[in-house]
């Protein structure tokens, strides 16, 4: 596993604007004091359970996407892989291998080996690298504080409470690949190799297109080299992909990309991008139409102000805005794809406004929708997954991550006005201070 530590090298400014250094507050209370001393003991027990969910529960081992990955894989040797379906335990949905095919000569292997062995190795793999994606987060915002032994105390406690978020929950439950797609773009984040980021960035959107957001990342921070060779590297898969299995790459790239409906129903309580917020609260999809590039238009500049309030060295900050962004603006952004939200409340917690009530109250309500599970209650209100509309009350609540997304924003704007402010202001009073006496002398 790649160092985790590397991660307190200044980056080539982002922003216009100087900002005063503000030192990440560690939230420390009796009952967390207490706690990060049984962090070990915690993540041992939230480990231990998550095993007793999947061998004691009907359903602990049903493993969905993994199902897709290994089995679907397996048919890239007859030229079936975009026939392929996976429907034991998803009738209602006939699962589609959707991934391109560079991420099924990846997933190819496990075909080979039972798939009770590849469910719990991929299980206790997915926990590490949570581990792994906390440890890199909390370095980004503690610096060399980072490497303290509280610093791992905490790290345990933070993967023993992220494993129960409905993203990583549901990542878990359904075997995916999102914790590890995460890992892959917070190490190159972490790394001031320019081949190592983009090596990382080109093989994680070669196996699922969204990584390639974090792109943006790259360009906010100007690390030029990285935007270029992770291209490069991301044009290689699909070059391998089509050397490899030329039709089934032809067929994906040529008719597939971009089909949303194959992905599964837009208006699923489980899909939290922008449309399917939108398209709940106005009953019906709404496509490409003028709504959503309206409401897009609206996300792109917000993001844009909210990355511009932060600090320009504050990577972990902008790197949480731009995925973000990302998670709204995919046409189809399922529950547990939103494993962003783990990173993002430790620098809601742990950042420079940790010490801020309202950055608190932000953590808190990702924290509270993601562990009650939000989308999972609401599911049990939706009669199809491929109907659309809800009552009024449940369309609302069925927005629940684009209602925090347009916090999160809010909040890094609000903060900057009002910094920007109060510096103005004492700027004046400095100023009127040293003025010199215009009376005359006596």
């Amino acid at each position: 596993m790649p160092n985790v530590s590397l991660v307190a090298t200044r980056l080539p400014p982002v922003a216009e604007h100087e900002d005063p250094v503000r030192e990440p507050p560690v939230v420390s209370t009796p009952v967390v004091s207490r706690m990060l001393r049984l962090a070990p003991v915690l993540l041992g027990l939230a480990v231990l359970a998550r095993l007793l969910w999947m061998f004691l529960l009907p359903s602990g081992f049903n493993l969905v996407d993994l199902h897709v990955y290994v089995d679907g894989s397996a048919t890239l040797s007859d030229g079936d892989l975009y026939d392929f379906t996976y429907a034991e335990v998803t009738p209602d949905f006939p699962l589609p291998f959707t991934y391109p095919p560079f991420a099924a000569l990846v997933f190819y292997p496990l075909h080979f080996l039972p798939i009770e062995v590849v469910g719990v190795v991929w299980t206790l793999a997915s926990v590490a690298a949570l581990y792994a994606v906390v440890r890199i987060s909390l370095n980004l915002v503690l610096g060399e504080r980072g490497a303290q032994p509280q610093s791992r105390s905490y790290a345990m406690l933070w993967t023993a409470v992220g494993m129960w978020t409905e993203p990583v929950r549901t990542t878990l439950d359904y075997g995916q690949v999102n914790v590890f797609l995460v890992l892959g773009v917070m190490v190159a984040v972490a790394s001031t190799r320019w081949w190592l980021s983009g090596l990382l960035i080109g093989v994680v959107a070669g196996i699922k297109l969204t990584p390639a957001v974090s792109g943006l990342y790259f360009v906010a921070q100007r690390r030029w080299a990285t935007v270029v060779w992770s291209a490069v590297v991301f044009a290689a898969t699909i070059g391998l992909s089509y050397l490899v299995a030329g039709k089934q790459a032809h067929e994906y790239f040529g008719t597939l990309l971009g089909d949303a409906s194959r992905i599964g129903p837009v208006g699923s309580v489980w899909n939290q991008s922008l449309r399917g917020a939108l398209s709940r609260l106005v009953g019906h999809d709404v496509e490409t139409g003028a709504l959503l590039v309206a409401g897009l238009a609206v996300l792109a500049l917000l993001a844009v102000l909210a990355w511009r309030s932060l600090a320009r060295d504050d990577r972990l900050g902008t790197l949480i805005v731009v995925q973000l962004f990302g998670l709204m603006l995919s046409p189809i952004s399922w529950s547990h794809h939103w494993v962003w939200i783990v990173p993002m409340a430790i620098w809601l917690l742990h950042g420079p406004y940790g010490d801020r009530m309202g950055a608190r109250v932000v953590a808190g309500y990702w924290l509270v929708t993601s562990l009650v599970g939000v989308a999972w209650v609401l599911s049990f209100f939706q009669d199809s997954i491929w109907l659309v509309s809800r009552p009024g009350l449940l369309a609302w609540l069925g927005a629940v991550d684009a209602i925090g997304v347009l916090a999160f924003y809010g909040l890094l704007i609000g903060y900057r006005v009002r910094d920007e402010r109060r510096a103005a202001t004492d700027r004046r009073s400095a100023d009127r201070s040293v003025a010199p006496s215009t009376r005359p002398l006596r």
